[in-house]
Formats: C-alpha cells, structure tokens, sequence
C-alpha cells in the first residue's frame, strides 16, 4: 500500500481543549466568592506569564476565560446580619436523618460540599430556601422523602 493512502496520526494537531461550562443560573457569590474569582484570574495570569508549553498554555488560557467570564456576571450578595430565614449566604445547622450538620448556602464556584459549603442550587439548599428556625422541611433524596429540622440560622457577623 502506497504512504499516500495513510494518515499519521502524528501530523495531526490536538485537538482544541474543550470550554468549561458556565452554568445558566445567575452568579450569585458572597464577598469571599468575589475574592476567590479574582484570586484565581491573578494565579492563571502568572502561570500563562511563565507556561511555555502550548497544551499547558491553551487550558489555562480556557480556565481563564472561564474566570473572566464569571467575574463579569457575578453579583455579590451581601451577608444579612441577623437572618430569620434560610437565604443566600447563610449558615444553618440542621438535622438530617439524626445527624447534625452545618452547611454555608454559597455560589456555585464557592460550593465544597465536604467542607459543608453548598450551591445556592442544589437540591438542598433550594430545599431549604425560607424556613425559620425550627421549621420542617420535606426533602426528596435518593427517591425517599426525609424531613430535616432547621436548628439554627447563624448571617455575618454572629
């Protein structure tokens, strides 16, 4: 077989890499989300400043798009001093199924579920949304209703 009929596959160029998808929902953040975006378009800026390589440079040059783009929609919600219901930016502890559990309701690029910071989207905490201390809330999870009890809603400053 004639060179002419194969493709090397080495000649190719990569492929582009792929944009990180931007949620539709509005970019709610707190100040330390605020402070967190500028952060992160400060810490890409240097590494492409210092990144060479072009595979490296294009991810971080579509992270930074990312991060410019969030910034340029978020809307910072200041925290509520003394909250009566559950909102955005508030701490609350609840139970669920018998164990207790603070959870911080934050923006979307804030939320670390393992340290307790949820989206302000998620099931939970839309779940959540409006209840007083003490309220019962039915919750779907796992295709089986649970209730959670609010035990305390903590805003800035308490």
């Amino acid at each position: 077989m004639s060179r002419a009929f194969t493709k090397e596959i080495d000649d190719a160029p990569p492929p582009p890499v792929p944009e990180r998808p931007i949620s539709s929902a509005r970019n709610l953040v707190t100040p330390n989300g605020a402070r967190q975006i500028e952060q992160a378009i400060v810490a890409l800026n240097q590494q492409i400043e210092a990144t060479g390589e072009s595979d490296a440079l294009a991810a971080l040059k579509r992270d930074l798009r990312y991060w410019e783009a969030r910034r340029a929609s978020m809307e910072i919600i200041e925290p509520v001093a003394a909250p009566s219901a559950v909102r955005f930016g508030t701490h609350v502890t609840i139970n669920r199924n018998g164990k207790i559990r603070d959870i911080h309701i934050v923006g979307e690029d804030e939320a670390n579920p393992s340290a307790g910071a949820i989206a302000w989207t998620s099931p939970l905490a839309r779940a959540l949304e409006s209840a007083g201390r003490g309220d019962v809330v039915e919750f779907e999870a796992a295709g089986h209703e649970e209730e959670i009890v609010v035990l305390s809603i903590i805003g800035a400053g308490e």
